[in-house]
This record gives C-alpha cells, sequence and structure tokens, in this order.
C-alpha cells in the first residue's frame, strides 16, 4: 500500500474544529451573573441574501443542499433557455459552458471531453461526468470512459465544477460536469409530449415523454429512438432508450425518488484516416465491418430527509450495468492481402455505490457538510479471434484471445464547511480522504505476448485538502478563491494492461497522478441583465502516467511508469447581457448576447520520456476556446440561437512532433488545425401546443477535424439540415 502524506489535510480539519467551536460558544451564557458585555452589532442578513440573486441563472447555489460550492468557479446552462438540441449535438449544449473542450468525432458512441489542457480527451477520460449526482463512466474508478451521454431533452440543466471538484464529488481531475435531469409537471396528473425530427444523412428521431404529480406521488416516463445513416461510409447508428422517475413526497421534509435509466446503442466504426485519405476524400471508411454495441442500465434510490431548517440528510443508492461490445478486422497480413479475421471485444461492468451527505446550518449563514462515498465494480474483459469480417457480437466459436477479472473498490469520508464573516467575507477549508483498490486476475492472454499473465492487485490512500475564501461586495458581485487538492486514481491498464509486453520482473505500478489547483476570480451580476465572471488559474499535474519502451529490449516492450510534470495556468472569462431584461427585470422576452473565452499556456515541467522534452506543449492544450452567440426567446413563443466556436491549433502528440514523415501515408501533421464553427437552431410555437424547430449545424460547412487518436484523425459532421415538429398535451 501507498499513501501519500498531505499535512495540511489534518490542518484543514483543525481549523474547521476550532472556528466552529468558537462561533458556537458565542450561544453560551458565561457561568456568573455580572451583565454581559456589549458587542459590536452585527448585520444579519437572511439567508435568502445569497441563495436567491439573479446570477443563479448562471452559477449554482452557494450552498446546494449538502454541496458548497460558494468560493468555487461554477456555470450552469439552463437547457429550458436554449432552442432543442437535436441529435445530441454537444456543440450546441455547451455552447455557454467556459473553457470545456468537445473533441468532435461522428460517431455517437464515444463522447470526448478535456478541460484546461489536462490529459487526452479521448472518452473523457480525465474529466467527471454524472446525472444527478451518480457517475455515467463505464467504471468510475478502474476505466472512466464516457461511452453514453443522456439526450438533452431529458435534462434540466448542465453544471460546470472547477477546482475542488474532488472534494465535492471524488476522485478525477477538475472539472465535474453534472447533468441535472428533467422534473415532473408540477401542476397537472398528466402531461406530455411528443417529438418527431428528421435530417440529413437519414436522421430521424423520436423523444416521447409524460409526467404528472398526484398528491403525494410524481412520475416521469419518456422512451426515444434515434437512426442515422451517417455522413461516412459505415458511419451509421441506432439508438433505443428509455427512462423512469417515481417520486414520493409525504411532506415538505421528506422526499424519496426511484430512478431508471436504459441505452442501447449500435454504430458502425468507419475508422481513422491519414492526413492524405482526409484531404482526399473524409467520407471514406478504411475500416467498412467494424462495429461498437453500448448498453446501460442504470437503477438508483435517493433519499433526501430535512430534520429541521438547518440539518439536512441526502443519501444516493445505485447500481447498474454497462457492456462495451466491439467488432474489429484484425491488421493486413500485408498491402496486398486483406485481413481475413476479426477480433470481438466484450468489455462488462457491474458496478454499485452509495454516496451519503450530511448538511448542517449554524450560525450565522454558516454551513458544514460531512459525508461519505462508496463504490464496487467488477469488469471482466475478453476477446475472441473470429474467422471473417462480420462474425455475430455473440460469437464465441473462435479462439478465446484474452481473458481477465478485474475489480474497483472505493471509499471516501469528507467535510467542508464555509464560514460567514461581518463584511460579507466567507472562508471553506475542505479535507476528503479517499482509498482505492484495484485488482486484476488475468487467465488468458494474446499469443504473440512473452509476459507473464497479470496478476496485480494495488491500493493507495489519498488525503486531499482545499481551502478558499472570497468577499461579496457592491451590487451582486463576489470575488472568489479556491485552492484543492486533486488526483486520478490508476485504471485497469495502468497497472496491467492487457496489450503491453513486459519483461520477467518488470511491473506497471506507477504513483497516481497529483493535481493541485488554483482559482482567483470575481463574478455577478452588477446591474439588471448583466452577468460577468472572470478569472486567472493554474494547475500543476504532478506523475502523468504513460506507457514507455523498455531500454535495451525490442521493440514493442513497454512498461507503464510516470513519465513527467505539466503546468497549465491562463484566463478564463464569460459575459451575458440580456437587453430586454436590462429594461424589465421581469418580462418575458429576452435578447441574450453571450461570449466566453478561456487563454491557455500549458508546458512540461519535468519529463522522464526521451520524446518529450521541457518546455513542449502537452496534446491537447489549444491557446485559446472562444464561443459567442445570441439566444432571442419569448416563452412559449420562440426560441432562436446563434452561435459560434473558435479553437486554436494544438498538438495531438506530446512530442510536438507529426507522426510520420510528410508525403508517407500514414503522415499526420504535429497540430491540429485551428477551426471556427456556427450552428443555427430554433423553436417556434405555431399555436399553444404545436411546436416546430429546426436547424443547421456547422452553417459554413467547415471541413475540418478535432481528434486525433491512435496515429489516426477523424472527420468532423459537415453541414446538416434538420427539421420537426412537437405537440404538448
Amino acid at each position: 500500500m501507498r499513501t501519500i502524506a498531505i499535512v495540511p489535510g489534518a490542518l484543514a480539519l483543525a481549523v474547521a474544529t476550532t472556528l466552529c467551536t468558537g462561533a458556537h460558544a458565542e450561544d453560551v451564557a458565561p457561568a456568573d451573573s455580572s451583565p454581559p458585555a456589549e458587542l459590536p452589532k452585527v448585520q444579519v442578513r437572511d439567508r435568502a441574501y445569497w441563495e436567491s440573486r439573479p446570477k443563479l441563472q448562471h452559477i449554482m447555489r452557494e450552498v446546494d443542499g449538502p454541496l458548497i460550492t460558494v468560493t468555487k468557479k461554477t456555470s450552469i446552462t439552463k437547457v429550458d433557455a436554449i432552442p432543442t438540441v437535436v441529435d445530441n449535438n454537444l456543440r450546441a449544449l455547451f455552447a455557454q459552458t467556459p473553457g470545456l473542450f468537445y473533441s468532435e468525432q461522428q460517431s455517437p458512441g464515444q463522447v470526448n471531453l478535456s478541460y484546461r489542457g489536462i490529459g487526452n480527451p479521448q472518452e473523457s477520460e480525465f474529466v467527471t461526468v454524472l446525472l444527478d449526482g451518480i457517475p455515467l463512466m463505464s467504471d468510475w474508478i478502474g476505466y472512466p470512459t464516457l461511452y453514453t451521454f443522456p439526450l438533452p431533452q431529458t435534462l434540466s440543466e448542465v453544471q460546470l465544477i472547477r477546482g475542488g471538484s474532488s472534494l465535492l464529488y471524488g476522485p478525477e481531475p477538475p472539472p465535474v460536469v453534472n447533468l441535472v435531469s428533467r422534473k415532473p409537471v408540477k401542476d397537472r396528473e398528466f402531461a406530455g409530449f411528443t417529438e418527431n425530427v428528421v435530417g440529413d444523412n437519414g436522421l430521424f428521431a423520436s423523444f416521447n415523454q409524460v409526467s404528472g404529480t398526484s398528491g403525494a406521488w410524481e412520475y416521469l416516463a419518456d422512451v426515444h429512438y434515434r437512426t442515422n445513416d451517417g455522413q461516412r461510409r459505415n458511419g451509421d447508428s441506432k439508438l433505443r432508450g428509455a427512462d423512469l422517475h417515481l417520486g414520493y413526497r409525504p411532506s415538505e421534509e421528506s422526499y424519496t425518488a426511484l430512478d431508471f435509466h436504459a441505452y442501447d446503442l449500435n454504430t458502425g466504426d468507419p475508422g481513422k484516416l491519414s492526413y492524405a485519405q482526409f484531404r482526399a476524400d473524409e467520407e471514406q471508411s478504411p475500416t467498412p465491418y467494424n462495429r461498437l454495441w453500448t448498453e446501460r442500465y442504470v437503477l438508483s434510490l435517493t433519499h433526501r430527509q430535512d430534520f429541521d431548517e438547518d440539518n439536512q440528510l441526502v443519501a444516493k443508492l445505485w447500481g447498474g450495468y454497462q457492456d462495451n461490445a466491439s467488432r474489429a478486422q484484425d491488421r493486413a497480413p500485408s498491402p496486398t492481402v486483406p485481413p481475413t479475421t476479426s477480433t470481438l471485444q466484450d468489455d462488462q461492468f457491474r458496478f454499485g455505490g452509495l454516496d451519503a451527505r450530511f448538511l448542517h446550518r449554524w450560525g450565522r449563514g454558516n454551513a458544514l457538510t460531512v459525508g461519505t462515498t462508496v463504490y464496487h465494480s467488477d469488469a471482466p474483459f475478453r476477446q475472441w479471434t473470429e474467422q471473417g469480417l462480420r462474425p455475430d457480437r455473440f460469437d464465441r466459436d473462435g479462439v478465446e484471445r484474452l481473458r481477465q477479472a478485474r475489480s474497483t473498490d472505493y471509499a471516501s469520508v469528507f467535510a467542508e464547511n464555509v464560514f460567514r464573516f461581518e463584511g460579507g467575507w466567507h472562508f471553506v477549508p475542505s479535507v476528503r480522504i479517499d482509498r482505492e483498490n484495484v485488482d486484476i486476475d488475468e487467465t488468458v492472454k494474446p499469443s504473440n505476448l512473452t509476459r507473464d499473465l497479470v496478476r496485480r492487485d494495488v491500493t493507495h490512500t489519498v488525503p486531499l485538502f482545499g481551502l478558499g475564501f472570497g468577499n461579496d461586495f457592491g451590487r451582486e458581485n463576489e470575488t472568489y478563491f479556491n485552492v484543492s487538492q486533486g488526483w486520478r486514481p490508476v485504471r485497469y491498464f495502468d497497472i496491467g494492461s492487457p496489450f503491453g509486453n513486459t519483461a520477467a520482473g518488470d511491473v506497471n505500478n506507477p504513483d497516481p497522478t497529483k493535481v493541485l489547483s488554483l482559482e482567483a476570480g470575481v463574478h455577478g451580476t452588477p446591474r439588471d441583465g448583466l452577468f460577468y465572471d472572470v478569472s486567472l488559474f493554474q494547475v500543476n499535474v504532478r506523475d502523468r502516467i504513460e506507457a514507455q519502451q523498455i531500454p535495451d529490449l525490442p521493440q514493442g516492450n513497454t512498461i507503464n511508469r510516470n513519465s513527467g510534470d505539466t503546468r497549465h495556468r491562463g484566463f478564463e472569462g464569460q459575459v451575458s447581457y440580456d437587453f430586454l431584461a436590462a429594461q424589465d427585470p421581469q418580462t418575458t422576452q429576452h435578447l441574450s448576447v453571450f461570449a466566453n473565452v478561456s487563454l491557455l499556456d500549458a508546458e512540461f515541467t519535468a519529463t522522464h520520456n526521451p520524446a518529450v522534452q521541457v518546455g513542449n506543449e502537452p496534446a491537447f492544450s489549444p491557446k485559446y476556446l472562444a464561443r459567442v452567440g445570441v439566444v432571442w426567446r419569448e416563452d412559449l413563443h420562440w426560441k432562436l440561437a446563434l452561435s459560434a466556436v473558435s479553437v486554436a491549433s494544438q498538438y495531438w502528440q506530446d512530442s510536438n512532433q507529426p507522426n510520420a514523415t510528410p508525403g508517407t501515408a500514414a503522415y499526420i501533421p504535429a497540430k491540429v488545425p485551428s477551426y471556427t464553427v456556427e450552428d443555427f437552431s430554433a423553436d417556434w410555437w405555431v399555436v399553444p401546443h404545436l411546436r416546430l424547430l429546426g436547424g443547421v449545424s456547422n452553417l459554413t460547412d467547415r471541413k475540418y477535424y478535432a481528434r486525433v487518436f491512435g496515429g489516426g484523425l477523424e472527420p468532423a459532421l459537415g453541414r446538416t439540415f434538420y427539421a420537426g415538429a412537437s405537440y404538448d398535451f
């Protein structure tokens, strides 16, 4: 077992205990009978002062149930305030989310997100993505990849939390993207809508939802279906899904909810291109028979109990199953001989967890939250070599190539307190202790590897510390500063990659990656209709993990090691101005312009990789990421949105070099070129219950790519049109 000792963790707990004791002592009467000394007058503000502000249209509540977000930078997007997002166009969904980088691909089976240049965006492994506080990743600890994403029609809000996210939600470096599900209607026993859309490339999408509230009970159910032929050959996809919510509220103080989410995706995998192939024909498919299948089913139980106005318990219990299956044609024996076999892969995850948090409000606006999280996953990983290029997903007639039994266990305890002082000051110390165990037991390995079978069991215990403070000033303005530690647990592949070859005696045993985040800024709504948020940040990443060639051994003999450190610093800002709300805060019409930008300076400060030099830029660290747009809407009449995203050029390898010599077949330039893409969407209520919707994605038909992985690039979608209608009842 390894322990990463961080002395300030104990200091945070001591500070919190001392201040809490002092604050409660103010209410204790003195032992003698002498007249009490007259204390300076303190201005007492109602709790609503810091919980009911106009800026809550743009940021989270400072004390959001048992989550304390004050002094942490947050951003939210109210999904009802933008036109309908069709075909999971995440550019539109994240248009008002500063700094979140979306590495696009046409296949809907994977979502690639990253932030501030930390880690490869491949499958969002360095961003924690949650649905109602529950992890969306395949395996939260051992295999934190994102293969599913809920339809925007099911969401009410998108939250982004920066520094300190590890202290709120658990491991993975910041940020956290928390998706909040839509709630049932409150004023009717039965209501719903049906939405149907057609578009380019054979798109057809249908979303159907009913919900209602009757007495103490509430419900919501939806079913959805989407099919698309894709722009590339073998780029077709078919998605089916359903969601169910049952809520019981016997009183205002108690609430229990049962939620179920089902997701079934079947999609082609057209493969990645060389730069020459992309320039010649970006619609071609080097892998015309490859396929991906993803199934995910999650059942969760949530209970909230308000013991009184100052004490609240929120607990979530969940369990689920996910299967990431694939078919991939094997490498051709030679350029003139086509492949004749395929590899079937089955990557399963059975997981469950419990998250319980208790909130205690005390004194004049202070709040303490304590809690615990436990999680377990079993993740068997298997492969078979099958004859032919189109074996069925469940074909097991071939030769078993790989079998690993894998599991993870994770547990944490945490505490956080916000102290409020005269003059609008607030101070937030935080402490968290995490413990992970990752276990791999391999019984079958690829026959071309000479290494021993992988038998690994690794445990890490990590204390984390956070500190924040800020000040409310003027009219609805607030400064904030946060410094927080985070970490990235070791994955299955970090301690026992099934595809690497290690010499006898060599063991994959890297330390976890550690993160220190600092951010200082100011945000507010100083006048009607205006919101702004600007900050400076620095993120230090230590002990990055990557596979490296073992010296003096044949090519392909690799070992996973801590390869170096990086530093990421810059500026992030956003502004939004509603011209009509500025004239009348109660208006039902809104004409808002928004802009956000992230300026990034990232570099390696230490390296143990011969291919990487100190001063190199980490892969996928664009120097700027900017979004602008305008939204014009009137409630239940129309919504129109025009937005643009512009991304600077960026290296796709830490070496800052191309993958091959220019002019060769495999060549890809060292940098992903910069690009700017525009989108337009609109909803229009032609009569009270009938709404037409339509839009154009990639208005100018920009030819570009944002994703390079495994030595190949993946083209982004060209211009696409869609139109449809929605009827509510």
